[in-house]
């Protein structure tokens, strides 16, 4: 099985690997963000390529349902792809912890803390610990490398105070502000902290994307103005084309040639920024109010919508939209997906009564640590 990880020296390379006009080593050889690029690249090829003898090409995958063990309105909201090759559901307002195995067994565990609301999306530590995003939760609440489950004192909470969070170059998980008047985040030891931003409002973003440049952008759901945090930590804004005045984008994924997508959630246009931080509009397929909420890169470099909506929508590796049937639909059915190692596309179930995935060929992988974000 091939695998690729992306060093941690991407980041700061990155922008010219994408180009095309990084420069090897002063001794000539290739350098490890050229080599990581070039094959996380070169593995993509080679999925678009397989994913074409699919019975249903235009998916690029065998899209499927299967039964979970807990269901609820409002359960989880997004998911995180632990060190051991499970996927836990993150608890929106679940009452209990609900993960696929590596394998496809679902079961359910006992959390520390629950409350209506409580927790959107989460993050993977480089040491193991994935930590729920506190949106109305008073306190946090993370699981350890060995499945342990446990709280921790926050600094600053609200109700709708985050919502989502990215992980840093330098190991700091940062949350992203829904309603918050500060920024916080989470060291790689677990110090927690808070700072000041340059634009904040009420349901300002929702969800954020590491770029190939380190840098963090916010996902504008009623921002009318873009924000991000440089590799440094400096906090800046930036002009958005295309604004609107409540929900339009949830959460966003990063295509392979570096763009960040924000997916529309009731947007009805589709909206990038390219590696060199332009910003520009493109025209969708299928627009409804609460459509999508969440996108994930799959092995053959398109980037999957999460579905509220009726049909699936996508972003081709190419840069072409299309859409696809579904196996299962429902209003609010999903926020959020993780990708497995197998290849495997799982939507998080927010108001679904049963799980719903996107098959590719179990030859065309990606290594864990690259589902995971990790550099």
């Amino acid at each position: 099985m091939t695998r690729y990880r992306i060093s941690p020296t991407f980041v700061t390379e990155a922008k010219e690997v994408v180009a095309g006009t990084i420069q090897n080593r002063e001794d000539g050889s290739i350098s490890d963000t050229r080599r990581s690029w070039l094959g996380m690249q070169s593995l993509i090829n080679k999925s678009v390529t397989a994913a074409s003898t699919f019975n249903n090409s235009n998916v690029g995958g065998i899209v499927s349902t299967y039964s979970l063990v807990y269901t609820v309105g409002n359960a989880y909201s997004g998911g995180v792809l632990s060190i051991n090759g499970d996927i836990h559901f993150v608890p929106f307002s679940a009452n209990v912890g609900q993960k696929i195995s590596s394998t496809g067994v679902v079961s359910t565990y006992s959390l520390v803390y629950t409350t209506s609301n409580a927790y959107y999306e989460g993050v993977l530590l480089p040491n193991g610990e994935m930590h729920f995003i506190p949106r109305s939760a008073a306190v946090g609440q993370k699981i350890n490398a060995s499945g342990v489950v446990s709280t921790y004192s926050l600094i600053y909470t609200a109700v709708n105070a985050y919502g989502g969070g990215v992980l840093a170059p330098n190991g700091d998980i940062h949350f992203v502000p829904l309603s918050a008047i500060v920024g916080q985040k989470i060291s790689a030891n677990g110090t927690v902290s808070t700072y000041s931003l340059a634009y904040t409002t009420t349901t300002a973003y929702i969800g954020g994307v590491l770029s190939p440049t380190g840098e963090i952008h916010f996902v504008p759901y009623a921002a009318n103005t873009g924000q991000k945090i440089s590799a440094n930590g400096a906090v800046s804004t930036y002009s958005l084309v295309y604004t609107t005045s409540a929900g339009a984008y949830v959460g966003g994924a990063i295509s392979p040639n570096g763009d960040i997508h924000f997916v529309p959630y009731s947007a009805n246009v589709g909206q990038k920024i390219s590696i060199n931080n332009v910003v520009s509009t493109y025209s969708l397929l299928y627009t409804a109010s609460g459509a999508y909420a969440g996108g994930t890169l799959s092995p053959n470099g398109d980037i999957h919508f999460s579905p509220r909506a009726a049909v699936g929508q996508k972003i081709t590796s190419t840069g072409t939209v299309a859409t696809y049937s579904l196996a299962y639909t429902t209003s609010s059915g999903y926020n959020g997906g993780v990708i497995m190692p197998n290849g495997e596309l799982h939507f998080v179930p927010l108001a679904a009564a049963v799980g719903q995935k996107i098959s590719t060929l179990p030859a065309i992988q990606f290594s864990p640590a690259l589902c995971r974000g990790i550099p």
